[in-house]
């Protein structure tokens, strides 16, 4: 019974927090033990996945965890909770993003050397939706600045970690593998 009602707590800061939280975070907020949180948020997964009559589930995003809508409900609601029109992604970015996702770290001239054409606009946009960041600087004359994906990118795309990523076939593989 005292499981449950921590259950609940910690359900009701996943939803009012509304960003993915750390288990170490979730814990200091909700005053509890982080065993007590992991085993809580394991029950919770399981319990939300295996319920027809839930429409939310667990969701975990790196360390972070927080409660989103069934991946089975989503094509009924991205129309009006998905992004809008505005903030979509051009081919352009996506293929930008693509390239830093499965070849990071990764420097802008890198990434141009893979599309064939500049990438200064798309690397700003990125960095302004937050999708990508500068993760370090290569040891290489100059110094250039390395780029990474972020936190955002797994959460958008739903991914656990960027081990997640869909697997390249051998086309592709050798499209995102610099050459020396």
């Amino acid at each position: 019974m005292q499981l449950e009602r921590e259950q609940a707590l910690l359900e009701s800061i996943l939803f009012l927090e509304g960003e993915p939280l750390e288990e170490r975070a979730l814990a200091r907020i909700a005053g509890l033990p982080i065993e007590i949180v992991r085993a809580c948020l394991e029950t919770m997964t399981t319990a939300r996945r295996d319920d027809p009559g839930s429409g939310l589930e667990v969701s975990r995003v790196g360390e972070a965890v927080s409660l989103v809508p069934k991946h089975e409900l989503w094509d009924q609601l991205k129309e009006r909770y998905g992004r809008r029109n505005e903030n979509r992604l051009s081919r352009a970015a996506m293929e930008t993003l693509s390239i830093v996702a499965y070849s990071q770290p990764i420097t802008r001239a890198e990434v141009e050397s893979l599309r064939g054409v500049s990438a200064d606009g798309m690397i700003r946009l990125l960095l302004s939706r937050e999708l990508i960041r500068e993760v370090g600087k290569k040891d290489a004359p100059g110094r250039p600045v390395q780029y990474g994906t972020t936190r955002r990118f797994l959460q958008l795309f739903r991914l656990n970690s960027i081990a997640d990523l869909p697997k390249l076939d051998q086309i592709d593989e050798e499209r995102f593998t610099l050459d020396g």
